[in-house]
């Protein structure tokens, strides 16, 4: 039987993967990101799936398979990732309201058995609200923005201030499963074969 693994600690991409019907083991892989840089944001966030899903497939043997994601948004071409801190969170959401962005997932899935590994960055386009600056406030202070890439969720509190979205919401969440899907079946994987129900 072979294992999958997620190589994140984020409950969001387990939540999204956990309710597609799959049940993987969580290794978190302890990558330093603040070392590693890209020249685009969507490079970044392929870059650092990569490296999270090898430092977690390197202390693994046999027959497993390790996902590996990373989210960041690009804002006028900037990468941006988890606020440092409250202050940071609410000048990214004074400068993204009423504003567009881009999510963008590194996806990074690595046979461990074979040593095979594919990726690709899923993107999708996000519409900020207005909300005001009360309501900005609120939000910062619940503390959710601080533990999200772009400093915002889509099923979370942040959900109230999202208009809309184009593509794939779950890759707003940290996962995308119709990417996550052509990946394992360039693995030779068929994804109907780790589902734990169904």
């Amino acid at each position: 039987m072979t294992e999958l693994i997620l190589a994140s600690a984020s409950p969001a991409r387990l939540g999204v993967l956990r309710a597609a019907g799959l049940e993987p083991k969580v290794i978190v892989s302890g990558v330093d990101e603040s070392a590693i840089t890209a020249p685009t944001p969507a490079d970044l966030a392929l870059v650092l799936a990569k490296a999270k899903a090898r430092a977690v497939a390197d202390g693994v043997s046999g027959a497993a398979l390790v996902i590996g994601c990373d989210s960041v948004l690009e804002f006028d071409g900037v990468a941006y990732g988890k606020p440092a801190s409250a202050e940071e969170a609410t000048e990214r959401w004074l400068s993204l309201r009423g504003q567009t962005g881009r999510l963008l997932t590194g996806h990074s899935v690595i046979d461990v058995a074979s040593g095979r590994e594919v990726g690709e960055t899923c993107a999708t386009t996000v519409h900020f609200g207005v909300p005001s600056d009360a309501e900005i406030a609120a939000y910062v202070a619940s503390g959710e923005p601080l533990h999200v890439a772009g400093a915002f969720t889509l099923d979370g509190l942040g959900g109230w201030f999202i208009e809309g979205i184009e593509g794939d919401h779950g890759n707003v969440l940290g996962i995308s499963l119709p990417l996550v899907r052509r990946l394992l079946g360039e693995l030779g994987v068929e994804v109907t074969g780790l589902w734990t129900r169904g």
